[in-house]
């Protein structure tokens, strides 16, 4: 089945594409959320006419996240850890501590789980990725 986002969907595609997903994906999911709509002739057309305003939007977005990102250049976390025999931690340092002190949607594939210092990713909009440094210190 064909449809046309409304909002950005990860995995799937940005506002305004046509995507073609699985019928019961569409009829289940996007649809009934309001994440998309079908792929008629009448909302190609009108999609076509709203292309320029997502664009601007998207504009928008991206300088916004630009400036945010410029805000995080410098912040540093530090974590003090309990650690046992040859600095080995109890337990791990995850993207949830680190959200408790910094509230945004941090990127971090796997739990950090050694001392040391940690450059991590921030989920501010898919163009920019901003860092952060995380310390691990023994406690």
């Amino acid at each position: 089945m064909e449809i046309i986002l409304r909002e950005d969907v990860q995995h799937l595609g940005r506002a305004g594409e046509i995507v073609k997903v699985k019928d019961g994906y569409a009829r289940n999911y996007l649809l009934p959320k309001g994440l998309a709509y079908p792929a008629t002739e009448a909302n190609k057309k009108r999609i076509t006419y709203e292309a320029e305003r997502l664009a601007k939007q998207r504009l928008a977005e991206k300088e916004a996240a630009v400036s945010e990102a410029q805000r995080l250049t410098g912040i540093e976390l530090s974590f003090s850890v309990k650690v046992g025999e040859e600095d080995k931690l109890y337990g791990s340092v995850t993207a949830g501590d680190i959200q408790r002190r910094d509230k945004r949607q941090i990127d971090l594939p796997e739990p950090i789980r050694a001392l040391g210092d940690f450059q991590v990713g921030i989920k501010i909009h898919p163009d920019v990725r901003p860092e952060i440094v995380v310390h691990v210190v023994k406690e």
